[in-house]
């Protein structure tokens, strides 16, 4: 049964329909949990959960046994702190930009902490307040991205009073190659980890994200923190994927019509039909998450038939070979799949030359959305 939650926009106007599983999202989240046991599993729902509305993935998520949770920044956090059970935790991978920290503190939200700078942001918090406020500690393992340096780390071993009024939650990282299991950088990684760790002994470890779920249990430690895979894409490139699909997206033709050989099709005529060609047009483009670089490469398909995209993706419409079909088949307002049962998020991604991440997160509000 699918529920309307008008969000963002009514059926009948809508030019597709995008179809979420909250169901198959929980079962994914159940699965990776048993996997991971005694591990806890944590949730990353950052940009609006991936693109699929936080609002409705993250309490699905805390009823199928999740209490943690994972955002990119401090006004995620803030909108999805009011969703959320109190016994469920919210971090700030990102941490915390200057004079947020009174905000973050005053909402019971967790900054991960990336830099000295943010660590003595902190507990100068903690200090104006008056009480132990609880942090993240992370450390780059390797990736460059986020996390205390090596130096950085070394000066809070050397001055514990850094940390002063710092209640530490966990030390993490994060891992860059997970999705590659015969990546060297796992293992170095995992090694610079403990290394970090060891200056802190009793405390947790958070560490593995969707790949490193699905390496050896020796990256597990004592907390993960899936993303990609709870809402159905591939944990790990180069096989089966174990996961459950989340996502099924469907877009409406616009108008079909008959061209003969020779026709230009779409912008810059970079298509040419090599015969008479039965064309749809369909209400969805690069505005819609669709990248341009699906032009003559990517498809949509129909009661199981392949129809090649041809001609440019544009911002609103792309255009279909739909010659494979019966002839009215297809009309106005029909329904083509693009993400669904013949055609996954990894092959739209492997298509557009991309990864299923960016297809999933950039999907836009103007599909009408039916939560399961």
């Amino acid at each position: 049964m699918y529920v309307d939650v008008s969000e963002p926009q009514a059926a009948e106007t809508a030019p597709g329909l995008l179809t979420i599983n909250l169901s198959a999202l929980a079962r994914n989240y159940r699965a990776l949990a048993a996997r991971l046991a005694p591990t806890a599993a944590g949730a990353v729902v950052k940009a609006d959960a991936y693109g699929l509305g936080a609002t409705r993935v993250a309490p699905a998520l805390h009823a199928a046994g999740c209490r943690t949770f994972f955002v990119a920044h401090l006004g995620e956090a803030l909108k999805l702190r009011r969703l959320i059970p109190d016994d469920s935790r919210l971090f700030v991978l990102n941490g915390l930009l200057p004079g947020a920290e009174a905000l973050c503190a005053d909402a019971d939200i967790i900054p991960v902490l990336n830099s000295l700078e943010q660590v003595a942001n902190w507990a100068a918090a903690a200090q104006a307040q008056g009480r132990s406020l609880p942090a993240a500690l992370q450390f780059d393992t390797g990736m460059s991205r986020l996390g205390l340096s090596d130096d950085e780390a070394q000066a809070l071993v050397d001055d514990p009073s850094l940390l002063r009024g710092i209640d530490i939650a966990f030390v993490m990282s994060h891992l860059a190659s997970a999705d590659e299991p015969d990546s060297p950088q796992n293992a170095a990684q995992l090694a610079a980890m403990r290394r970090f760790a060891a200056a802190y002994p009793g405390l947790d470890i958070c560490f593995s994200n969707s790949g490193g779920i699905f390496l050896d249990a020796g990256y597990h430690v004592a907390l993960a923190r899936p993303g990609i895979a709870l809402y159905g894409g591939a944990p790990t490139g180069g096989i089966g994927n174990p996961m459950e699909p989340v996502v099924r997206l469907d877009v409406r033709v616009t108008q079909t019509r008959t061209v003969p050989a020779g026709a230009r099709v779409g912008y810059g005529g970079t298509y040419v039909t090599k015969g008479e060609t039965r064309l749809a047009t369909v209400a969805a483009g690069y505005a819609d998450g669709l990248p341009r670089h699906l032009s003559d490469r990517g498809a949509a398909y129909f009661g199981g038939t392949r129809l090649p995209i041809v001609g440019r993706v544009s911002m609103d419409a792309m255009t279909l070979d739909i010659s494979a079909l019966p002839e009215g088949a297809l009309k106005l307002g029909s329904l083509v799949e693009i993400i669904g049962p013949h055609q996954s998020l990894e092959d739209v991604a492997a298509a557009a030359g991309t990864i299923a991440y960016e297809i999933l997160t950039s999907l836009g509000q103007r599909y009408h959305r039916a939560y399961r």
